[in-house]
């Protein structure tokens, strides 16, 4: 029996998909605060590594990825990086008439209905559930869609100059105060940075700042700097919420029998 739904877009445009038999959904989280009538405490201190850092690991889903776009509605929820900026993303003009093309046609080139690699950014809204594991030397972020992962490293290695494209790019991270603050590059020039696909170039940089300021909660904040996209810096939050009694399902994405049926072809 599902207890979630796999993939937003996937569902909207009605794309197959077979997640397997659900597995371990009721297992007890140990370790979990309470409070004094015996229920969870999210609002518990963060826990700490012995080094003093917070303790980041856990399993996360965030909490704030259901957006409407208010003159597509009828196509469903998608999150959209711009929705509580005024005046939207600052496009650079390109990058504006990229992002209305993708209107045009329903959304359908987008990666995530395609089964392809979600980029950083759109692996943090994503609505799946993803395990955060943190150990002194690197991060390693697990998702359910498609079983993938991200890799953060935080061995002091620099970002390489000129790095091969890749989906997900190339990451580091390093302590400031209590926020894991880590850089990407290397993304490929077609990267959807969310479902209405704002671009980013392989000359763009990634900013995240984890930081989870409770038990229960983790903040990420998102830059995007990219002069050749934007016309400026911009930034948004995402916010994940603990996910206690349960486990990730693998979610496995196959929608090559459907791509004729899907709207906007």
């Amino acid at each position: 029996m599902n207890r979630r739904t796999g993939s937003l877009v996937a569902a909207i445009l009605a794309i197959a998909a077979v997640p397997t038999a659900a597995q371990w959904l009721n297992y007890p989280t140990p370790g979990v605060p309470k409070t004094a009538d015996g229920r969870p405490n999210l609002n518990a201190p963060t826990p700490r590594t012995p080094a003093g850092h917070p303790d980041l690991s856990g399993l996360w889903k965030p909490q704030n990825t259901m957006r409407i776009i208010s003159e597509f509605d009828r196509v469903g929820p998608f999150f959209d990086l711009g929705t509580d900026m005024k005046g939207g993303l600052p496009y650079q003009p390109w990058a504006a008439e990229r992002v209305r093309k993708n209107r045009e046609n329903n959304f359908k080139d987008q990666p995530d209905g395609k089964c392809l690699p979600l980029s950083p950014t759109q692996s943090d809204t994503h609505n799946d559930i993803r395990r955060l594991i943190q150990t002194p030397e690197v991060v390693v972020l697990l998702f359910e869609k498609n079983t993938t992962y991200r890799t953060i490293h935080l061995d002091g290695r620099a970002l390489e100059p000129e790095p091969e494209p890749a989906w997900r790019g190339y990451s580091v991270g390093k302590w400031d105060g209590n926020a894991l603050v880590v850089e990407t590059n290397g993304l490929k020039e077609d990267t959807w940075l969310d479902y209405t696909g704002s671009p980013i170039t392989s000359k763009g940089k990634l900013i995240e700042r984890f930081q989870r300021t409770n038990y229960g909660r983790l903040d990420v904040e998102i830059t995007v700097n990219d002069p050749q996209a934007y016309t400026k810096p911009w930034a948004t939050t995402v916010n994940w919420q603990i996910a206690l009694n349960t486990e990730q399902m693998e979610f496995i994405c196959d929608n090559e029998k459907d791509q004729k049926h899907m709207v906007g072809k």
